[in-house]
């Protein structure tokens, strides 16, 4: 058993393994959104299918000598593969600089022809090994039954989820990882290839060897109950949803890292384990209740996003999850199949799996204009659990009957939290937009007071930007951009500003928002953004939501791309855009695209800035996240001071903090700028993030 078991450990440790390794690496190439995660896990469940049905397809049609032969071709194609990448990109799995996209159209696209290019071949090799190995080894010992060695694959899946935010992550390079992974997935082939010989070469006990005689039929496919088998493909299914929807809703409010796709990946395979590891393990008593109560506790929780801590949301979305995948895989695992349709079972569980992945990656952006898969996850959940209280047997028919009422009673209201966004009484939303890059709507607000009334951008539980429509006030700079704010003073107190023989200002802004940074744009004056979603590029262009763009006197510039990659391709192509300001302001809510705040992005930017009174203003305002630890590091690092201030907010001004980092004894001296920056706090130093490491947690509040 040992023969088989080794390769399968390794092979699901791989496998799980490469998943945040080259998701990571993709990451900062589309703007750190949460969708690259579920593009990637997308590809990876569908990638997961076509090794699940590849190898039921081998193990029923081939016979063992060419099922070992095709497997070993497939394999020698997939080193081969690792091979080309060496030689032509200088490293295994990393993608050259030429393969980063230009443009910010067609995003999905672009990302799932990387993950082909990439690791598709070694994915989908993985994914055969399970199911196959299994089959092989049914077939070597029919009397011993095989699903430990599922169980034994889901704990090397899990066992690489653990290890690499908190072992490989942090120890190694970005190309140091690629290049482990790329040995030890050799190793990985050598003792598949192994397995693969002696299955071809054995017979299995009992069976005389006759290489040339026709391989055993199975039993008929009939013999499994029809409900069975739909109920191996919806119950994954749901479970694959709620696991991409939880970790879309966690995400958009933090950052998107590894630490927060790991956490949920976690728990869902490790409900796999102990499921499969006995079915005694799933206790329905317990996790069918324990799923219907948290349903309506996360329904709550998802009205609550500002008002409750970020760590009791974490746990309660996590405990939902877990709940929820205990409850559809033990049920799953209850209605396992005999050994015999062992390829089946595990194919059908895939199609579950790649189905939740398609919904949440494709089809859930194309009919939502907000976030509701985990609405709709929610409902299946409780609808699920309904359907399994009515036919749990072990209940009195009385009992059953009081608590059906009860859940039905509760069902009626449950529906309309789901499909309400979070506040009931938010303001008339005037346009909706979804795309890759996120869910932006613009509000009109405060209808009721006249001569207030605004237009607000919003993402999440986020504004982001509002303008006055009142012709008066609609040239203002408001809600986190006002005069006092951090951002106003590096351009207001700036000497080239106040100069009269200054001469003209560049201003970049990296996130363009409602475009209210170009009210501090005089004649002459260029205010150069850069915005990854082409959808915000609209909004801010149409004078019917905004006009501060239209308004302002200064040139106005929008270079539509990632910044990073943006200000790296002007640098190579026409030299420093020499911005007397540049503004550090692209979050999206609460989350964070954390490779815009790393030693190699802050060299980037300071290579952009005119000297020697060049400011570098970066946007630190966060409910969970203490930003300025991280930013106080990078001006250590790069030999600059910083000052921190804090707008405590107004009428049409929310409260906001800004830090400024200079060299410029002028700016520095500036009085203005000196009686407003608060004290540097007392605070132990963090290690330094760069594109290899950053470590979220330790700037959780």
């Amino acid at each position: 058993m040992l023969q088989y078991a080794l390769p399968i450990f390794l092979g699901a440790f791989l496998l799980f393994q490469v998943q945040p390794l080259i998701a990571r690496c993709l990451l900062p190439w589309f703007g750190g959104m949460p969708a690259v995660w579920t593009t990637c896990m997308l590809l990876f469940q569908v990638l997961l299918l076509a090794g699940y049905a590849y190898a039921h397809w081998l193990a029923t049609r081939l016979r063992p000598p060419a099922q070992a032969l095709l497997q070993g071709a497939v394999l020698a194609l997939s080193l081969a593969l690792l091979a080309a990448q060496w030689r032509y990109w200088g490293g295994p799995l990393i993608p050259a600089a030429a393969w980063k996209p230009a443009d910010p159209d067609a995003p999905v696209c672009h990302l799932l022809l990387l993950l082909a290019v990439t690791v598709g071949l070694p994915y989908f090799v993985l994914a055969t090994t399970s199911p196959l190995l299994q089959a092989w080894f049914s077939r070597a010992r029919p009397g011993v039954a095989p699903y430990r060695l599922y169980m034994l694959s889901n704990v090397g899946s899990l066992l690489a989820l653990l290890t690499y935010p908190v072992l490989i992550e942090p120890a190694l390079a970005m190309r140091a990882q690629a290049v482990v992974w790329a040995g030890a997935f050799v190793l990985f082939a050598a003792a598949y290839l192994l397995c693969a010989i002696q299955s071809a070469s054995a017979a299995p006990a009992g069976e005389v060897t006759d290489r040339d005689a026709a391989p055993t039929a199975l039993p008929a496919e009939a013999d499994v109950p029809w409900r069975h088998r739909l109920l191996w493909i919806a119950l994954p299914a749901l479970a694959s949803t709620l696991l991409l929807a939880v970790t879309n809703q966690i995400c958009q409010e933090l950052a998107v890292i590894p630490f927060l796709w790991v956490l949920p990946l976690t728990l869902y395979l490790l409900s796999f384990i102990i499921c499969f590891d006995n079915p005694r393990w799933y206790v329905r008593a317990a996790y069918l209740p324990a799923m219907l109560i948290a349903v309506p506790v996360v329904a709550y929780v998802m009205t609550q996003p500002l008002e409750m801590p970020v760590r009791w949301q974490i746990a309660t979305y996590a405990a939902l999850l877990f709940c929820a995948c205990m409850f559809c895989h033990g049920e799953v695992v209850a209605r396992r199949p005999d050994p015999r349709h062992l390829t089946s079972f595990y194919l059908a569980i895939s199609i579950g799996g790649a189905l939740g992945g398609l919904f949440v990656g494709l089809l859930a952006p194309l009919i939502f204009v907000r976030f509701y898969e985990l609405h709709v996850a929610l409902l299946a959940c409780w609808l699920a659990g309904l359907v399994a209280v009515w036919r749990w047997r072990p209940v009195p028919d009385d009992v059953r009957s009081y608590v059906l009422a009860a859940l039905l009673a509760l069902s009626v209201g449950l529906p309309i939290i789901y499909c309400l966004a979070h506040h009931p009484d938010r303001p008339p939303i005037i346009l909706a937009h979804r795309s890759f890059y996120g869910v932006f709507r613009v509000e009109d607000r405060d209808r009721d007071r006249p001569g207030e009334e605004v237009h607000s951008l919003v993402n999440g539980a986020t504004i982001h930007g509002l303008q006055y429509l009142d012709p008066s006030l609609r040239h203002r700079a408001v809600s986190y951009y006002s005069p006092r704010s951090g951002v106003g003073l590096a351009v207001t107190r700036h000497p080239r500003y106040r100069s009269p023989h200054g001469g003209a200002m560049r201003i970049g802004v990296v996130g363009l928002g409602t475009g209210n940074m170009a009210v501090y744009g005089r004649v002459g004056d260029t205010v150069r953004f850069y915005e990854i979603n082409p959808a915000v590029d609209e909004m801010a262009h149409d004078a019917g939501y905004f006009s501060y763009l239209a308004d302002s006197p200064a040139h106005i510039e929008v270079a539509l791309g990632d910044a990073r990659l943006s200000l790296e391709r002007e640098l190579r192509q026409t030299g420093s855009q020499q911005f007397d300001v540049l503004a550090l302001d692209a979050f999206s809510s609460d989350s964070i695209p954390a490779h815009l705040l790393t030693r190699e992005a802050f060299a980037i930017y300071l290579q952009h800035l005119r000297q020697p009174d060049g400011v570098l203003a970066v946007h630190v305002s966060n409910r969970f996240l203490d930003l300025a630890r991280v930013v106080y590091g990078l001006a250590d690092a790069c030999g600059l001071q910083a000052l921190r201030f804090s707008d405590p907010g107004g009428p049409g001004i929310y409260k906001s903090d800004w830090m400024l980092l200079t060299t410029s004894p002028r700016v520095l001296t500036d009085r203005e700028i000196v009686r407003m920056s608060l004290p540097r706090p007392a605070t132990r130093p963090l290690r330094l993030w760069t594109d290899d490491y950053y470590n979220l947690w330790q700037i959780l509040r």
